[in-house]
């Protein structure tokens, strides 16, 4: 049996790892508060039965063997680093979730023809080093490059040092490359981080499709001046084109409406001084959308009018693409079979997109996907989010329904 107290108990003591004044929690990827996090899942993972390894990019893996050895896994998955002072059901819920169902497993003595796989992937927030996040299922589906290991965080150290220091073998992180032929699909269950469920006053969600994330770092270079002595019409003043470009986000979303969203997420203005006119900033938008096309349109669009902006205020800009994630759709076959299973044992569902990236998203690219979602309440990555036990239970519920129906398949 699913046991909600063991879920709560669990979520509780996961989030005393990082735990900050305010009730929140700080579990940044590949520290000490990490490591102490995965060492607690890996007692869980191996109470339920399963056995056990971290790969060369910090995913922790927990692996029950099938019956059936030439048959494809069914992996469970979803994160336990946290944002700076963020919630303790973020991601959390997904990985604990996957263990009730092996515990689940093993209590009932129910066997499993295919391989079950639980999986807490490495830095999905990018907390650490600001370079969009998803990190260990990106390394899972060979979609690193170069650059991911040489990114540096707030102290100094790459992102291949940490990986090194955290006793892990980056020059070989190629070895956490997995294959379509490993595994038959993969499930995750998370918080939904949003208001729709609690409007639609259900307690879970069936994930239909995973919006397309895209970074875009704009800079603008103007000429830092004197603000009393430098007249209004001979002033070269980059943050009025970043605040230009910020509202131009706005406008261009909404006109496009839909599921499109846009962000202009952060802005370093140099020098930022009171006595200085700003002679450079540097802005990161956030685009995201559930079409793919659309998407890109905006960001064509976009593109122009920085480019307008910048000659009509004599500004230089330079534009970089810092991520870009394609959406991912989930797979009808496991919709239908959320459907079914939440319509056999009575539980109220909604099906929905998700407006947040997730490491399902990745996974998309070599297997099929389907994804459950949790009420929750106070937003997110914040110390008041919320979700309410027995939705979790409900949730855990299906997803276990869901996935024993594939590993017995």
């Amino acid at each position: 049996m699913i046991s909600k107290s063991r879920i709560n108990d669990r979520i509780e003591k996961l989030a005393k790892i990082g735990m900050t004044d305010e009730g929140g929690v700080s579990r940044i990827a590949l520290t000490e508060e990490y490591r102490e996090g995965l060492n607690l899942l890996t007692s869980w993972m191996e109470r339920a039965g399963l056995s056990v390894h971290i790969d060369q990019a910090g995913n922790l893996i927990g692996r029950k063997e099938g019956e059936s050895s030439n048959l494809k896994a069914v992996a469970i998955g979803s994160h336990v680093d946290s944002v700076g002072n963020g919630g303790k059901y973020d991601g959390t819920v997904g990985v604990i979730a996957g263990i009730e169902l092996a515990q689940h497993l093993k209590e009932e003595n129910i066997e499993n023809k295919r391989p079950i796989e639980i999986i807490a992937f490495c830095e999905e927030e990018g907390s650490r080093f600001q370079s969009g996040g998803v990190f260990g299922s990106r390394a899972m589906t060979g979609k690193l490059n170069e650059e991911d290991l040489k990114v540096v965080d707030d102290n100094g150290d790459s992102r291949y040092e940490v990986l090194k220091a955290f006793g892990l073998d980056p020059a070989n992180i190629d070895r956490a490359v997995r294959s379509e032929e490993e595994f038959e699909l993969y499930l995750e269950m998370h918080i939904e981080q949003g208001p729709i469920l609690v409007r639609e006053e259900t307690p879970v969600g069936i994930v239909t499709a995973i919006t397309g994330l895209s970074l875009t770092e704009v800079i603008f270079e103007g000429e830092a001046n004197h603000v009393g002595a430098t007249p209004m019409d001979l002033r070269y003043d980059a943050l009025l084109g970043a605040s230009e470009a910020a509202l131009a986000v706005e406008e261009i979303i909404n006109r496009y409406g839909g599921y499109a969203v846009g962000t202009s997420a952060t802005m370093e203005v140099e020098p930022s001084q009171v006595n200085i006119i700003p002679g450079k900033v540097s802005t990161v938008i956030d685009i995201r959308d559930t079409d793919l096309d659309k998407r890109e349109t905006i960001l064509a669009e976009l593109e122009e009018k920085v480019k307008e902006i910048s000659m009509r205020r004599n500004l230089n800009y330079r534009i970089n693409n810092k991520l870009k994630a394609n959406p991912a759709n989930s797979a009808s076959h496991i919709i239908q079979t959320m459907k079914d299973m939440s319509e056999k044992h009575r539980i109220k569902t909604f099906e929905m997109p998700s407006g947040g990236g997730h490491d399902a998203q990745l996974l998309a690219e070599i297997t099929d996907m389907g994804m459950i979602f949790v009420r929750s309440e106070n937003g997110s990555h914040n110390p008041q989010e919320f979700a309410k036990a027995e939705d979790i239970k409900l949730g855990t519920d299906l997803l276990a329904h869901t996935a024993i129906h594939y590993i017995n398949k």
